[in-house]
């Protein structure tokens, strides 16, 4: 048996693998998340928030506390616990923190997934031009 992180690692990479197609071709900005720990994101997301690729995004040691801003926390937490306990999808308005500090809107659904006994997070996000 692998250790939780190991196993946690490969979860998220098959998960990815399968959404792919998606994660390739989407216009949106997408990412998955299981914890703060494994995660993925498209090169759209990555891009977005001024990250040179997706690995280096997935490197940060925290979603919330690195790339949203302290107005929105709550609200994903909120969101990000519903899918999870409640299995419920939601749309949701958020900003975010970009790697250079500077901030912007968007829109994010959040839809609940299950994969290899995991429950995950899928975000697809809109940038709000004001």
């Amino acid at each position: 048996m692998l250790p939780p992180e190991e196993h946690h690692e490969i979860v998220v990479k098959g998960l990815y693998e399968q959404m792919k197609p998606v994660f390739d071709s989407s216009e949106q900005p997408i990412f998955l998340y299981l914890d703060d720990n494994h995660k993925a994101c498209n090169s759209k997301f990555a891009k977005m928030l001024g990250f040179k690729s997706p690995k280096e995004w997935a490197e940060t040691p925290s979603v919330l506390g690195v790339s949203v801003a302290e107005k929105s926390r709550e609200t994903l937490t909120t969101a990000y616990w519903d899918a999870m306990k409640k299995k419920t999808a939601s749309t949701n308005q958020i900003t975010w923190i970009k790697k250079d500090g500077g901030t912007f809107d968007s829109t994010v659904v959040l839809v609940p997934m299950f994969f290899d006994g995991h429950m995950f997070s899928v975000h697809f996000v809109t940038s709000v031009v004001s």
